[in-house]
């Protein structure tokens, strides 16, 4: 079963619309019209353990800070992937596992994410 064609991706409370633009026996690919954002979902098969990611890139354009008066291009990545076993676990006992690291990271207006990216450990 497919991910329905486009996927809505919220950044900075603005809803972007991302149309279909690949499709692999075990990914899909979704891409906003001026390539600045993509979302990849795949998925690998072994032959002990099954691996789910869901990957969002992310580019801009923005002054270089050693070169003023020039722009460059920045990206930047963020990907949730989720390992299992092929046997073991059900998706609604995984679904447990990756909602309470989610809200972990979003709990108090994302107060471990900034922890996160700020590099606490």
């Amino acid at each position: 079963m497919a991910l329905a064609d486009p996927q809505t991706v919220t950044i900075n409370a603005v809803a972007k619309t991302l149309p279909r633009t690949g499709y692999l026996p075990n990914a899909g690919v979704f891409t906003i019209d001026d390539g600045t954002i993509r979302l990849t979902v795949s998925d690998t098969y072994g032959a002990k353990r099954t691996r789910r990611s869901a990957r969002l890139d992310f580019s801009k354009i923005a002054a270089d800070p050693l070169i003023s008066a020039q722009n460059i291009k920045y990206s930047m990545s963020a990907y949730l992937v989720v390992d299992v076993p092929v046997t073991g676990f059900t998706v609604a006992e995984a679904k447990q596992i990756v909602d309470g690291l989610t809200l972990w990271l979003t709990a108090s207006t994302g107060a471990n994410t900034t922890k996160l990216l700020g590099g606490e450990v």
